[in-house]
């Protein structure tokens, strides 16, 4: 009986010295046929692989970049064995670096070692992975096989690292709050439940970190930040996945203007600094995201988009009669005129809206954290960020009093007993921290996960986001 192969014996550890871009970058004046001298010892994945008889060319592709392998029958170790590897294969090579007389700068392979099999394809050769729901199910082959998913992910990453700069440069303090949140609030969400057994005691993942920050701003951090996992249990779509990205900060002494300031400011220098420019495109339209951007309010923008003047004290039933024209099929009888306002202007108007422009003053209603407006009865010092048509944030001019806090998550509690499952419930020890006294605060959430999109010039959230929640596989 004949026994079987026994599998390559790979190495624990090894030794490199070198990396692709690196090489690319120290070697850039090489001229063609030529040698340089150095020896280098470079690892990755074999990507392409040409064996012509007595000679062969590889290219391996690292984190950085990728380098020509040019291996020889009379200098390579293990020629042949080099010359079967499958394409996906990790190696480590060492041997000179040299420009080919082609003009491609590679290492000469004097030895190698295997240091992983890959058992399974990497796509195309040309286009990589083209089936969507593979990429996405298979980011791990994704990342190596398409160049533009690397390219988004390190810009996703370096958005991070800059907007963390931008805030701290700015006086602000990083922190992290309980993702365990006993009441769901700091948003209009339905949560995900869990139940900590020893406790005996139901907790929801948070869908906002809000109400821990403004804590903090009671307890004197003045200019406070995080960029938090959050969680809400709602559908999937281009634009929404349950767990996403949220950088929330609150700002004592300010209001929504400054907000918007800080907002227009900091977004400007993203796209400067990922893009070279504050003019990107997006969707193969042009987006100028350089400050000032527009300020108009939401009733306005309205107005503008379909001619009608709509107001908080006009009778439900106008602005019922009013939704129903406009294709809102649903109307729930216990909305009042801001909620219906609301659903009249993201039917109508919002996604009509290229902008950048701030849509500003929000009823009341539908804004149960915000400040009541300073002019406007029965709207809020509150506005979105609209940006090729789509919501990059939300940020207010904060509710401060505890009383009339507590009145506003009165009236969300009876909305959820009247059956929204996303309304709110009444958080006393929230209100308790407001009886210690929140001065004036300006407060800014952003979707980081949009913000990507936006810059990267990516049309959907499950190409930012590197393991999205998909459905099951079928079978």
């Amino acid at each position: 009986m004949t026994e079987p192969t026994p599998p390559p014996r790979l190495p624990y550890r090894v030794e490199v010295t070198d990396r692709a871009a690196d090489l690319q970058a120290a070697h850039a004046g090489l001229g063609d046929g030529q040698s340089s001298g150095v020896s280098a010892t470079v690892a990755g994945r074999v990507m392409l692989l040409r064996d012509m008889g007595r000679l062969a060319f590889a290219t391996l592709r690292d984190s950085s970049g990728s380098i020509q392998l040019m291996a020889t029958a009379k200098g390579t170790g293990d020629y042949k064995g080099l010359t079967g590897l499958n394409l996906g294969d990790w190696v480590v090579a060492r041997g000179e670096v040299i420009r080919s007389n082609k003009g491609e700068l590679s290492v000469r392979v004097e030895t190698w070692e295997l240091l992983a099999e890959a058992r399974r394809g990497f796509g195309d050769k040309w286009h990589g992975i083209t089936d969507t729901d593979m990429r996405y199910r298979q980011r791990y082959a994704d990342l190596w096989a398409n160049e533009a998913s690397r390219a988004t992910f390190q810009a996703r990453s370096r958005i991070m690292t800059l907007t963390r700069r931008f805030l701290d440069d700015r006086g602000f303090v990083e922190v992290e709050t309980p993702i365990f949140h006993p009441i769901p609030g700091g948003a209009l969400a339905r949560p995900f439940t869990t139940h900590h057994n020893a406790l005996d005691l139901d907790l929801y993942l948070r869908i906002a970190p809000e109400l821990y920050l403004k804590r903090l701003v009671v307890g004197g951090v003045e200019r406070v930040y995080e960029i938090a996992r959050v969680f809400r249990n709602e559908g999937l779509s281009t634009r929404h996945n349950p767990e996403f990205t949220m950088l929330e900060l609150y700002q004592a002494y300010a209001d929504y203007g400054d907000m918007m300031e800080l907002t227009e400011s900091l977004v400007a220098y993203l796209a400067r600094e990922i893009t070279g420019s504050t003019v990107i495109t997006y969707g193969g339209r042009e987006v100028d995201l350089t400050p000032p951007w527009r300020r108009a309010s939401m009733l306005d923008l309205i107005e503008e988009q379909t001619g009608l003047r709509l107001d908080v004290r006009q009778p439900v039933e106008e602005l019922v009669a009013i939704a129903t024209e406009r294709g809102i099929e649903e109307v729930d009888p216990s909305w009042g005129p801001g909620k219906l306002i609301l659903e009249i202007y993201e039917k109508t108007t919002e996604s009509e809206l290229w902008g950048p422009v701030f849509v500003t003053d929000y009823p009341q209603e539908v804004s149960p954290l915000a400040r009541e407006h300073r002019e406007l009865p029965g709207m809020v010092e509150r506005f979105e960020p609209i940006v090729a048509g789509r919501e990059l944030g939300n940020a207010f001019s904060e509710l401060v009093d505890p009383d009339e806090q507590r009145r506003r998550f009165e009236d969300q509690a009876r909305a959820k007993a009247a059956g929204d499952a996303e309304a709110m419930v009444v958080d006393d020890d929230y209100v308790r921290a407001l009886e210690y006294g929140l001065p004036p605060t300006g407060g800014l959430g952003i979707g980081m996960d949009r913000l990507v999109m936006l810059l990267t010039d990516t049309p959907s959230i499950r190409d930012v986001v590197l393991f999205p929640t998909l459905r099951p596989e079928a079978g």
